[in-house]
């Protein structure tokens, strides 16, 4: 898992995520990437964001002739030329 180090953190800052950090009985790391997870967009943890994109997957309307394609054929053909 990547690194990421911090230098010169204003003190009030520090302070705000000390305290969240206790409120929520987290180290000041895992608040820290609470945190800036929240403020990129990524408030669904990754479990939920991999189950929302398989519902989206498979509620999705494939036609017919797609339906149809016989894939290994293809492979076959492809592997032939």
């Amino acid at each position: 898992m990547p690194l990421l180090q911090v230098r010169d953190c204003p003190e009030d800052i520090y302070k705000k995520i000390v305290l969240a950090a206790r409120r929520k009985n987290r180290t000041i790391a895992q608040q820290t990437v609470v945190l800036l997870g929240k403020s990129l967009g990524q408030e669904e943890s990754n479990i939920e964001r991999r189950k929302r994109l398989l519902e989206k997957i498979q509620t999705r309307n494939i036609s017919e002739t797609t339906k149809e394609i016989d894939a290994v054929a293809l492979l076959r053909e492809d592997r032939d030329r």
